[in-house]
């Protein structure tokens, strides 16, 4: 029986936020606990991340602390998950080199998620090679370690699509040698993406609209109570949107059943509390109280556990250290059978030293 292998990774431009955790972090710790897979390894793209921010390695290198710990604080355990740092597995880097040559320039600027994230960091005029080349990388990172499943949100669609591309391209050229992913979408719509709290449809550190895993309960409470809402709803007794409302959207992602019996028990659930609103006679402010309510006990824990496991970062590097060893065991032994089966293993077993 063929292994299930998962890989899933983030870049440490920062802390992460309440977005990572809906749409990736809360479901990868319900995949790593379920007993689905023979193998979980969890990425911090580093490298990746510099393919934007080279000339600001500093950034990157004191995220991946903090990267680090939310991943910890969430729940993913290094007894059960390899967790580990993309630079220190070089043969990323050599798969890379590889797979370019099984790929063209047209097919990639094809590829909307790069189209996309070109636009959105002004690139048009000077796209770094490296950025330009990512899904490529993002295909090594995939095929290295064997995965069969790579939980995504559905932005990256294209490209697990281009990285499938090239595990059929490579196969079809040098005889089946490497695995061919699929993608896995989060079940919850509500968690493909979270907007912002200016009700802007990302969350992202440059814009400033962000929840964080860390965040104290003052700064959640205030990030809530200004959060975007329906702009016509301007008194109570005024019938309310719950398309493009932000709280809505949160509540979606975060609102179960059991915290209407603690914070708001004239509803049952959240079905209700949306009917109210669209009918009229609800304000903002109450509902924005119980979303605070809601995530105030989301993330009391996580906060709490993030602060125990940042007392000791020595054995947080540790753990990253042993988890890039693993990793990189497992990558140099796809990489062998990539070079054998390109016949580049001159000297290896088979190669030509050997007279084959």
């Amino acid at each position: 029986m063929n292994k299930k292998v998962i890989l899933t990774a983030d870049r440490p431009t920062g802390k992460l936020h309440i977005g990572h955790y809906v749409g990736s972090l809360r479901r990868r710790v319900e995949l790593q606990n379920s007993g689905e897979f023979d193998k979980i390894f969890i990425m911090i793209a580093d490298a990746q991340a510099l393919t934007d921010n080279a000339d600001n390695p500093e950034k990157v290198r004191q995220n991946i602390l903090e990267v680090a710990l939310d991943y910890l604080a969430v729940g993913l355990d290094p007894e059960k998950s390899t967790i580990f740092i993309q630079s220190q597995i070089p043969e990323l880097c050599e798969l890379s080199f590889y797979y370019m040559n099984l790929v063209t320039v047209s097919r990639l600027q094809r590829n909307p998620t790069v189209k996309a994230e070109i636009k959105a960091r002004d690139f048009e005029t000077s796209i770094p090679v490296g950025f330009f080349t990512y899904p490529i990388s993002q295909a090594a990172d995939i095929t290295a370690f064997n995965a069969t499943t790579v939980p995504v949100g559905e932005d990256q669609e294209p490209m697990l699509e281009q990285a499938k591309e090239i595990v059929h391209k490579f196969n079809s050229v040098y005889g089946k040698t490497l695995v061919e992913p699929e993608i896995l979408l989060p079940d919850n719509k509500a968690c493909l993406r979270l907007p912002g709290v200016d009700g802007n449809a990302k969350m992202s550190k440059s814009l400033g609209n962000c929840i964080y895993l860390a965040d104290e309960p003052e700064d959640i409470k205030k990030k809530i109570m200004s959060m975007f809402t329906d702009p016509d709803h301007i008194r109570v007794e005024d019938p309310g949107k719950i398309e493009g409302n932000t709280v809505f959207t949160y509540l979606d992602a975060f609102a179960k059943d059991e915290h209407f019996t603690r914070y708001l028990p004239q509803y049952q659930n959240l079905n209700e509390l949306k009917a109210h609103y669209q009918k009229g006679g609800l304000g903002d402010v109450k509902v924005k109280k119980f979303l605070n309510n809601v995530l105030q006990e989301e993330l009391k824990p996580i906060r709490d556990r993030r602060k125990e496991y940042a007392k000791n970062s020595a054995a947080v590097y540790q753990m990253l250290h042993e988890g890039s060893i693993e990793a990189e065991r497992t990558a140099a032994k796809t990489l062998s059978a990539v070079k054998k089966s390109m016949g580049i293993n001159y000297f290896g077993d088979g190669g030509i030293a050997s007279g084959n």
